[in-house]
């Protein structure tokens, strides 16, 4: 029996979907469609069955899938345990929020690994749901995850029924990003009117848990609604933001070398439910490596440098 299928199955439950899992998988859906059926041929069991809702487990996969799921960590905590075997490993999973001062502190760390060294470093940019189910499955050992205070409650309580520890990194307001060549560049501090006219640049999957996306607020601010570019995986928003005249995009405070990098400056505005938290999430019952340890110094070293600069 191939435990590979058994990721993939558990992607599956994950994300109710044949076609997401599969993209998420970086595997053709007729490939995934199959090793699906391959496994329930093995196992003489139906995994899982279509409904309105999507691709959910039967009676029987949801006890196979949690079989599934105890011994994949069962294998995680083996390959870890051989891994120290190997002379100075360098082992180092993490996910992220996607184009933020978190994914530039996990960049510079893995810069800061010694290059002489065995590594086997995973980063993941992903949405905060995605990150949340990755770290409870195993995927990633820590996560960093985003959301808006407003929605703070059910996060938590996500958390804590994926059996997961959380930590606060940062609270802080969202910033207006934008080229500096943009018509608002020159405004020290705006008020949200001020961006009607303008196209602004947002992710388009930021979901809230336990709430139907049509019944949450859009985290976008935008007033005009006509204006909007939702991106999804493996888009880059600064660019986006150098090359689309006009454009701007709310962000956590952004480091000063992308900005640079980039041509781009950042903006305070006047919007109070701006206001958002990033927190630290991991296994209970886990505990953070050393390498775990140094990645939350930089990162915190990274915040503090954007913060006091803030206050310049």
């Amino acid at each position: 029996m191939n435990t590979q299928h058994f990721k993939y199955a558990l992607e599956v439950e994950r994300t109710g979907s044949i076609t997401q899992a599969a993209e998420n998988l970086f595997m053709g859906q007729p490939n995934l469609s199959k090793s699906i059926r391959e496994l329930e041929e093995t196992l003489g069991i139906v995994i899982f069955k279509r409904t309105s809702r999507g691709v959910v487990p039967t009676a029987k996969g949801k006890t196979f899938l949690r079989y599934a799921k105890g011994i994949l960590s069962q294998i995680e905590e083996m390959q870890a345990v051989c891994k120290t075997d190997v002379p100075d490993m360098q082992t180092f999973n993490v996910c992220v929020p996607r184009g933020s001062y978190v994914s530039w502190a996990a960049t510079q760390f893995v810069a800061s690994l010694d290059n002489g060294k065995p590594m086997d470093v995973n980063l993941g940019e992903t949405t905060s749901i995605d990150g949340v189910n990755m770290v409870s499955d195993g995927i990633f050992s820590i996560g960093i995850i985003r959301y808006q205070t407003a929605y703070e409650s059910y996060f938590q309580d996500f958390f804590r029924e994926k059996n997961l520890l959380f930590e606060t990194v940062w609270e802080f307001e969202n910033q207006a990003l934008m080229s500096m060549n943009h018509p608002l560049a020159a405004q020290e501090r705006l008020a949200l009117a001020d961006f009607a006219p303008y196209v602004e640049i947002t992710h388009g999957d930021c979901n809230v848990p336990y709430i139907n996306v049509a019944q949450s607020e859009n985290v976008s601010l935008n007033l005009s609604g006509k204006k909007v570019i939702n991106l999804y995986q493996g888009t880059n928003q600064y660019s986006l933001l150098k090359t689309v005249p006009g454009s701007f995009m709310w962000v956590s405070p952004t480091p000063e070398e992308i900005l640079k990098g980039y041509g781009l400056v950042q903006r305070k505005c006047d919007a109070p439910a701006h206001r958002f938290k990033d927190v630290l999430i991991y296994r209970d019952g886990s505990r953070l490596s050393y390498l775990d340890r140094r990645f939350l110094d930089k990162l915190y070293e990274i915040k503090n440098e954007i913060a006091f600069s803030g206050e310049e």
